[in-house]
């Protein structure tokens, strides 16, 4: 049976909010995840930031670093109170 395109585009429609919906509640989630991990504390550009996120999107998808998350994690860690600012390293916040 061939679907008309008006059938279609509504298809379509349902879809597109069913992906808003999914968008949402994933940035909901990681939102939530930042917030816990104190992101929202640093002074951080947009653009470090989406770096950031890319870089650890790159590693869980099996990136060059190909480390674990537990591994990485608690060397991260150790980076991390290392630099009692807060601020990341390479001028994080100056500007």
């Amino acid at each position: 049976m061939r679907k008309s395109t008006q059938r279609i585009r509504n298809d379509i429609a349902k879809m597109q909010e069913q992906l808003k919906a999914a968008e949402t509640r994933d940035a909901e989630r990681i939102g939530r995840i930042a917030l816990k991990a104190g992101l929202a504390e640093i002074e951080i550009d947009d653009a470090d930031l989406q770096a950031a996120f890319e870089d650890v999107a790159k590693r869980f998808r099996g990136g060059k670093d190909g480390s674990s998350g537990k591994k990485r994690a608690s060397t991260s860690a150790g980076q991390a109170s290392s630099n009692p600012s807060g601020e990341a390293s390479g001028g994080a916040g100056e500007g």
